[in-house]
């Protein structure tokens, strides 16, 4: 035991400060230029490796047709990862943004090819509707691409204030969002 001044207080290394709850977090990755597939593993090694997020399951690879995007956009790799996370949701954006850049994402247009996209869908029951995030996302209810691999790893999963994505995914064209057997993350 490390010697404080307070004796009530046992081994400080094992000391949090402040306790914070755990939340689940869903967020939706997809790479649609450079290396899709190892932009996505990379992705998902760095969200292991931060601090305070523990991921718990990641969807297969899905091969998905870009939305609203040029003609000529090359078609993305999306998974799913559910993580369990006592960060909060403004440090937890903070690192999805870190780990885009990090893969050399560019911000400009929002519709443009990128190397990564890490997007914040839910995370617990938290509702935000600010200029840097709104939550729950406010199109995942409309996109395939989220819910079918959300599906494949929660089928119970609810989307805050829209409903069960297994509903929600009865009402959209999941045709062009493919499973690719073929390809596998670790985790």
């Amino acid at each position: 035991m490390t010697e404080t001044p307070n004796p009530n207080i046992g081994d400080s290394e094992f000391l949090t400060g402040e306790m914070r709850p755990i939340r689940p977090a869903v967020l939706s990755l997809g790479s649609n230029i450079g290396d899709r597939l190892a932009n996505l593993q990379g992705a998902i090694d760095a969200l292991a490796d931060t601090p305070e997020v523990r991921l718990v399951e990641v969807s297969s690879v899905y091969e998905t047709t870009p939305l609203d995007a040029p003609e000529d956009a090359p078609d993305f790799l999306n998974v799913i990862v559910l993580a369990d996370t006592t960060l909060s949701v403004a440090l937890l954006l903070d690192r999805a943004q870190a780990v885009e850049a990090a893969f050399g994402r560019e911000r400009g247009d929002r519709n443009a090819p990128r190397t990564l996209d890490v997007d914040l869908i839910v995370v617990g029951e938290r509702l935000s509707d600010t200029e840097e995030l709104t939550l729950p996302h406010p199109h995942a209810h409309e996109r395939a691409f989220v819910l079918v691999p959300w599906h494949e790893i929660d089928a119970e999963a609810h989307i805050p204030g829209r409903g069960k994505i297994a509903e929600l995914l009865a009402d959209l064209d999941a045709s062009g969002v493919v499973a690719r057997s073929d390809l596998t993350l670790e985790h």
